[in-house]
């Protein structure tokens, strides 16, 4: 990290030496900053050099006696004001790598597990209306309200909870992906210049190109589920629907990779609007003494976040539910590249045709996103105070 900033080894052996003193005080343009040596046994932890134990004895050190250039002076002063940056540090000198992974990954997938288990009902609603394709349609749904009525009527109650397999095995590493992704791209556009506004929205959006790869195959045999209008007990099986895919159309774009494109565009969007809103604001907000009062302000800014990401991003929602499910003739591909889909239910549809769905999908994750947020930051704050 210091070598980023420009520092030779000399340097940074000089601040790793600081690292045993109790109070060591920086004076510099940038003020008067304490506890020197935390700061130095987190960048430890990155292993920029390997040194041993000092007996020096370093009070009150100029910034300007440590490090000539005006620019190194600088970019520390800016380190050790980004109380963030520092954060991150601290966890991983704390914590250590590899245990701090394990947490984010274990808070995202407990989110994760939470969010589907309430919201799947609301999630199969919207691909049945984004897999509707005009007036003409003879399995058209009128209303979100008919859809759930003949649905049950039709199907049975357990019909609510088609397709929900995938999502739940899914569901866990999906989400862990997705906030551990970006507490590591976070910390990688940490460094240097980017603004934390911009560094925040980047590793969104970094996450969610991430996260859409990892869920792309899983997402086809849902979308494949969800579409049959059986009954729940008439339908095939999760193993059995991604055995056919595989052995009919293979692991590549046209088999479980179906509408890649789609899905890289419908989660980077959302993740990028999502976290870089959510965190965005969260910074901005003081903090409130209540726990009550302060959990309820996090949730609102979190269903805000994800309701913002959906109307946002529902485009490629809709060309990917199109692509991904059952085409209008059988046998024939007319839905294939994500723009294309677009630009196709645009011009046959109508610009209202690319929001198809909206209400459900707001219903499912307006709330669902700030049920996400909330439980991963309390699985994590308390995984850190346990472990």
């Amino acid at each position: 990290m210091f070598r980023r900033m420009g520092l030779d080894d000399s340097e940074i052996k000089v601040m790793l030496l600081c690292r045993h003193l109790q109070s060591v005080h920086i004076k510099g343009s940038g003020g008067t900053f304490g506890n020197l040596p935390s700061v130095i046994r987190r960048i430890e932890s990155l292993q920029l050099a390997d040194v041993g134990p000092s007996e020096l004895r370093l009070q009150n050190l100029s910034l300007e006696s440590l490090f000539p250039s005006e620019c190194c002076q600088q970019s520390l002063c800016a380190l050790l004001n980004d109380k963030k940056t520092l954060q991150n540090m601290s966890e991983v000198s704390h914590h250590g790598l590899g245990k701090l992974a394990l947490m984010q990954i274990a808070a995202g997938g407990s989110a994760g597990l939470v969010e589907v288990s309430i919201m799947h009902p609301l999630d199969l609603v919207k691909t049945r209306f984004q897999i509707q394709r005009g007036p003409d349609d003879p399995q058209r749904y009128k209303s979100l309200a008919d859809c759930f009525k003949q649905m049950y009527r039709s199907e049975g109650a357990l019909s609510f909870y088609k397709g929900i397999l995938p999502p739940i095995l899914a569901e866990t590493p999906k989400r862990a992906v997705k906030f551990f992704t970006f507490e590591q791209y976070k910390k990688l556009f940490s460094f240097g210049s980017i603004s934390q506004p911009v560094t925040l929205t980047l590793a969104g959006l970094c996450s969610g190109l991430t996260e859409a790869i990892v869920i792309n195959p899983f997402e086809v045999v849902k979308v494949k589920l969800q579409a049959e209008r059986g009954t729940f007990a008439q339908q095939s099986s999760t193993i059995t629907t991604a055995k056919e895919i595989l052995r009919k159309d293979g692991f590549g774009m046209k088999g479980l990779n179906k509408g890649l494109t789609a899905t890289l565009g419908r989660h980077g969007v959302f993740n990028m609007v999502y976290f870089g809103f959510y965190h965005n604001v969260k910074n901005a907000m003081p903090r409130s003494s209540d726990p009550g009062k302060d959990l309820a302000a996090r949730f609102l800014v979190g269903f805000i976040a994800g309701t913002l990401a959906s109307c946002i991003n529902i485009p490629f929602d809709v060309a990917k539910s199109r692509i991904q499910g059952p085409q209008p003739v059988t046998g024939q591909i007319k839905y294939s590249g994500c723009f294309t889909a677009i630009a196709m239910i645009y011009k046959e549809e109508g610009f209202f045709a690319l929001y198809k769905g909206i209400v459900p999908k707001i219903m499912r994750l307006g709330p669902g996103g700030a049920i996400m947020l909330v439980v991963f930051e309390t699985v994590y704050e308390k995984l850190q105070k346990c472990l």
